[in-house]
């Protein structure tokens, strides 16, 4: 009988030790995604002024403006439903491939395996887009208790 406060105590602890490293790793969570996006907005702002300042943009700066884009949208829907979506990092590698190929193109004006093979790179990354749309819409992943006001949790972020 007199074992029982312990117990009790022994849960109480147990429950105040849980939500205390909960509020911490939600804290920090929170900050880093601050951070993230944060150091993104300053990125893109400095490649923006870097064009005024040449006065001129070029296709480099489009497409990296379209990286940084993307990931700020996958620190968005990251904040508000902690879920990657695994759709926008493919997203931001093909744009990244692509830049990559442009400059390649732009700098040697020669055809090379290595032009063939970020295209092949860039195929095989849609494909797996593809799959990953494809994957989501015919097995959507269930609501978890977890998440914010109750909604529900959307495999990858596919749906509007």
């Amino acid at each position: 009988m007199k074992t029982h406060w312990a117990e009790r105590f022994r849960h109480a602890m147990h429950r105040h030790a849980d939500s205390l490293g909960n509020l911490l790793v939600e804290g920090f969570h929170y900050l880093a995604l601050f951070a993230i996006g944060g150091a993104v907005a300053w990125a893109a702002g400095h490649t923006f002024l870097g064009m005024f300042e040449r006065g001129q943009a070029t296709i480099d700066d489009i497409l990296l403006l379209f990286i940084y884009l993307e990931l700020g949208a996958m620190v968005g829907i990251y904040f508000k439903t902690n879920h990657m979506p695994v759709r926008f990092l493919i997203y931001v590698s093909i744009t990244a491939l692509t830049r990559l190929l442009i400059g390649d193109i732009q700098h040697t004006h020669k055809p090379n395996m290595g032009i063939v093979m970020v295209c092949g790179a860039i195929l095989l990354l849609a494909l797996a887009n593809l799959v990953v749309r494809f994957s989501s819409a015919r097995f959507p992943a269930v609501e978890t208790s977890g998440r914010k006001g109750g909604e529900a949790l959307e495999s990858h972020g596919d749906r509007p």
